[in-house]
């Protein structure tokens, strides 16, 4: 019997993706994504913000290097993975990223140029901008 290794994380890219082959042509892309938590201390808002690296292969490599930029939303359900070396001094060194096995892509944020923003009046200026929740699902 396996033991469970599953994680979903939903954030935003903090860089545009890298896409690379392995030698033998196999696609892997590259990205790194920041998840946003809030809670609360003494009624005062907290942020807290995590960064995680995530590794797509094949062809979801390939959609996720096309699609992906830096700032676009996505949800990503895959599995952890340890890579472990000895660095030039011979310590030991290990790095922990995701691995990609489905990724959602939301749409970026719509907001009006600011020129458009000066054209509103009233209470239609103070509104937020509202946000597309269509998703591309690979």
């Amino acid at each position: 019997m396996n033991d469970l290794n599953s994680v979903l994380i939903e954030g935003n890219l903090t860089r545009d993706p890298t896409v690379a082959a392995t030698p033998k042509g196999t696609p892997v892309c590259n990205f790194s994504v920041a998840s946003n938590r809030y809670y609360y201390v003494d009624k005062e808002k907290q942020e807290e913000v995590s960064f995680f690296d995530v590794e797509a292969w094949s062809k979801l490599a390939e959609r996720c290097g096309g699609e992906l930029t830096k700032g676009r939303g996505v949800r990503v359900v895959g599995r952890l993975k340890q890579d472990r070396w000895q660095d030039k001094e011979g310590n030991p060194r290990s790095r922990t990223k995701v691995v990609a096995e489905h990724v959602e892509f939301r749409r970026p944020r719509v907001r009006p140029d600011e020129d458009e923003v000066d054209e509103l009046e009233g209470a239609e200026a103070e509104q937020p901008a509202t946000e597309k929740q269509e998703v591309v699902v690979f």
